[in-house]
């Protein structure tokens, strides 16, 4: 896993030395200064090529660190969020074009609230979810003239 992160920047450095060779193979120009055509193609290659080697050296100093924010991410109740997340946003997917825009978005963010709010806040996550479905629906609608389902 470790190695596999040094994979992204060896290629950018081969791709960047592979773009600095094929402009300096470009054809001269016939008029004005025969290298113009030349300048700005090598000189981002040759950029590409300084970012592609710091960066190798940054994944290179990160590979013996310990990645906390990795580990912080799968603790507490964090796992059960994304995943509750991903599964309404499925949902509202699906029930999207059956039911209508505003009625899956307010039934949608009231889902969302309710999971990262808990039911402590129930005036506010309502509000919240009626109200800025409610305005997005208006402001798409009427004052745009958007047709939404």
């Amino acid at each position: 896993m470790k190695v596999i992160k040094l994979g992204m920047p060896i290629f950018l450095i081969l791709l960047s030395c592979s773009f600095l060779i094929a402009s300096i193979n470009l054809p001269k120009a016939n008029l004005g200064n025969p290298n113009g055509p030349l300048y700005f193609p090598i000189g981002l290659s040759i950029l590409m090529l300084i970012f592609s080697v710091v960066y190798l050296f940054q994944e290179w100093r990160k590979l013996n660190e310990h990645n906390e924010s990795i580990k912080l991410l799968l603790e507490g109740r964090t796992p059960k969020l994304i995943g509750l997340t991903v599964l309404y946003g499925a949902i509202y997917a699906f029930i999207f074009e059956p039911i209508g825009f505003l009625f899956s978005t307010v039934l949608f963010l009231g889902a969302l609230l309710f999971t990262v709010n808990g039911r402590k806040k129930v005036v506010v996550n309502l509000a919240v979810a009626v109200g800025f479905s409610f305005l997005s629906w208006y402001a798409f609608s009427v004052l745009l003239g958007v047709s939404l389902p």
